[in-house]
């Protein structure tokens, strides 16, 4: 049986992340878009939604720098960063005419950076509004206001509209953010989108300005939460934004670990710190040259899994910094020379698999790997065929 695998001299890990498949997964939210159910009544929504790309987070760890082009090139021209240190490491990678938009927004000061590089401020407060709107190329400068509908974080209050547009000749793309968008039975959604369009009411002509209400969730729970331009984070790099509803996405990320050494057991003995596991005579177990170093989470000792091929290997006994303990007794032995790559991630074991194991979520997961694990972009290879 082949391993596969890219691997950086000396590492003990390798983070193989397909862009191809990460493109496509856009490419199909792109196309989903068009003929969405309910597209015509979302709030400002119509058939033909924008699909945006959030990048923040350095791309959920799959690399802001390499990811936003690929995405460029595919079509997208609409990208999201959370501050503005993100916006200026990734503007220099992507073409003017692609908006960047930080979700932060601005603060006094930062005014010429946004100027510079050409940044889309997401307002999200009176007084933020007040300072950008007296800056002086704010007439002719994109911009989106962020309303608040029930997240209760960052966002205006819609008491906090003001009665006009301030440049009514370049109007707001007007967002919001859905807080139970991953439990679609919720009651908050709805009751969101309505508050929403409330929120429109206040603003002359509101119900004719661009608007964005969905990002990963609300493009699952179709066109009332979608607006005029989604923005999908998760579900671009193989995440389900709502666990226990199918979304046909295609798995971004492969995360490998060496097998370093193999322990033939004679006599029953415990397993890793704190001596959580015990095996019996005639176990074998891999060490594996990954730990919580690289982000791979404590919280998955005895509960998680690795694969090589169709073998599952169970996680035996506490994750530790650099290590990680798997039992092998059921592989037959030519298959786990010291030196094999077996997948901690792939795609017979993905992100939501290994978060449901370690009480995480998906998001978690990948923006929680470190720089440890060298990336490689290329393809993570087909999970094994399942058989009748």
């Amino acid at each position: 049986m082949e391993t596969s695998g890219a691997q950086t001299v000396g590492a003990t890990t390798a983070l193989t992340i397909d862009l191809d498949a990460l493109v496509g997964n856009w490419c199909r939210i792109r196309d989903a878009l068009g003929a969405a159910p309910g597209c015509s009544g979302a709030p400002g929504g119509a058939a033909g939604t924008e699909a945006a790309a959030v990048v923040k987070a350095d791309a959920y760890g799959c690399g802001a720098r390499t990811v936003a082009p690929a995405l460029y090139r595919a079509g997208c021209r609409t990208f999201f960063v959370a501050n503005l240190s993100e916006a200026l490491d990734l503007r220099p990678v992507l073409p003017r005419d692609a908006a960047l938009a930080v979700l932060c927004g601005p603060h006094p000061g930062e005014e010429g950076f946004y100027r510079d590089a050409g940044l889309t401020p997401v307002l999200n407060s009176a007084t933020q509004m007040a300072f950008w709107h007296a800056v002086p190329f704010a007439a002719t400068w994109p911009c989106f206001w962020h309303i608040d509908t029930g997240m209760t974080r960052l966002g205006l209050d819609p008491d906090d509209l003001p009665p006009a547009l301030p440049y009514p000749d370049n109007p707001p793309v007007l967002m919001t953010h859905l807080a139970c968008a991953d439990e679609p039975e919720h009651p908050v959604n709805p009751d969101q989108v309505a508050r929403f369009r409330a929120a429109l009411d206040r603003i002359p002509g509101g119900h004719a300005l661009r608007t964005s209400v969905g990002a990963s969730g609300g493009i699952v729970l179709g066109g009332p939460y979608h607006g005029n331009l989604v923005r999908p984070g998760i579900v671009l790099y193989g995440g389900n934004p709502a666990p226990g509803h199918a979304a046909p996405l295609s798995p971004v990320v492969r995360l490998q670990a060496k097998i370093l050494q193999i322990r033939h057991i004679d006599t029953p003995k415990t397993v890793g710190y704190g001596a959580t596991a015990r095996v019996e005579k005639g176990a074998r177990l891999a060490t594996v040259g990954i730990g919580y170093a690289d982000g791979y989470p404590r919280s998955a000792s005895n509960r998680a899994v690795a694969c090589l091929g169709d073998y599952r290997l169970p996680v035996t006994g506490r994750v530790s910094m650099d290590l990680v303990t798997l039992d092998v007794s059921h592989v037959p032995e030519h298959l786990t020379p010291p030196g094999t790559m077996v997948d901690m991630i792939g795609p017979d074991y993905g992100i939501e698999d290994l978060a449901q194991a370690a009480g995480l979520i998906s998001y978690e997961i990948l923006t929680g790997l470190k720089p440890r694990c060298p990336r490689v972009y290329g393809p993570i290879g087909p999970g094994r065929e399942e058989t009748a």
